[in-house]
């Protein structure tokens, strides 16, 4: 598994339809594309479900990011075929495929979510909806420090490899005795920059007010709407189609519906 998956976190801004979005929009656009991946088992509806998606990446410019963040995490996707076919043999790798599919969708939906959305616009976001400020503040705030640990357990990976320690030998059993040297400063780093903040919150008196006023504020907008109505419409239509495929109607009239490989 590659650090490239922390730069699905990191924010990229834009101009774009997408980045312009609301991000209670987006989040509400990534909490159904994940319910609706729930629903199937077959790889054909996963597969369309994933299509939906390849336009709002490309219209955000955000192709390239996405596919490092999707390639990083090639060794779990392994993992997940192997499980699955060893686990559910009766199935075959059709499911394991579909399983597979189905995690891709959900990383995707979020990977779009994080990567336009502003750390303080997400707080806001929160706020909007009732959170209160203590929660929505350490939410934005962890999803700031993301991107910074990436970069900071890139540095400690370069620094081992200039001393002479082999980090990318191959073998899982050498993966895992390499995480040491790369984990034990990035836990005492993070630990550091967890008390820096502590201090730098306390300094200002953070918590001090139960009102807050907020130089910047974010409004829904008719794009918005529209993409919610839009969203709502594709749930529906995936609901009436896992309806169509469990009472029958796909074995019947749809067969390629329920496609799998052969067992």
């Amino acid at each position: 598994m590659s650090l490239e998956i922390l730069n699905a976190f990191k924010y990229y801004k834009k101009h774009t339809f997408v980045h312009n979005l609301d991000p209670r929009t987006k989040l509400f656009f990534a909490v159904v594309y994940t319910v609706i991946a729930l629903f199937f088992v077959d790889i054909i509806p996963l597969l369309i479900i994933f299509l939906t998606l390849i336009p709002l990446l490309i219209s955000s410019k955000l192709m390239k990011q996405w596919f490092k963040s999707i390639k990083s995490l090639s060794f779990l996707y392994l993992l997940i075929i192997i499980l699955n076919t060893l686990f559910y043999p009766n199935q075959g790798l059709s499911f394991a495929i579909s399983m597979l599919l189905r995690i891709i969708i959900m990383l995707t939906s979020f990977s779009i979510f994080f990567l336009t959305v502003d750390p303080n616009d997400l707080a806001l976001s929160f706020i909007k909806m009732k959170i209160p400020y203590e929660y929505a503040f350490s939410f934005s705030l962890a999803y700031r420090f993301v991107p910074t640990i990436a970069v900071e357990a890139r540095n400690i990976i370069d620094a081992q490899q200039s001393r002479g320690y082999e980090m990318q030998k191959k073998g899982i059993i050498s993966q895992i005795k390499n995480l040491f040297p790369l984990l034990i400063p990035l836990i005492v780093n993070s630990i550091k920059r967890a008390f820096n903040v502590a201090e730098a919150l306390e300094s200002r008196a953070f918590g001090s007010e139960n009102e807050r006023s907020f130089y910047f504020d974010i409004r829904m907008s008719i794009k918005d709407i529209l993409f919610m109505i839009y969203l709502i419409l594709l749930l529906a239509a995936f609901v009436n189609l896992i309806i169509f495929i469990n009472t029958g109607g796909a074995l019947i009239y749809c067969p390629w519906l329920v496609w799998g490989l052969p067992v």
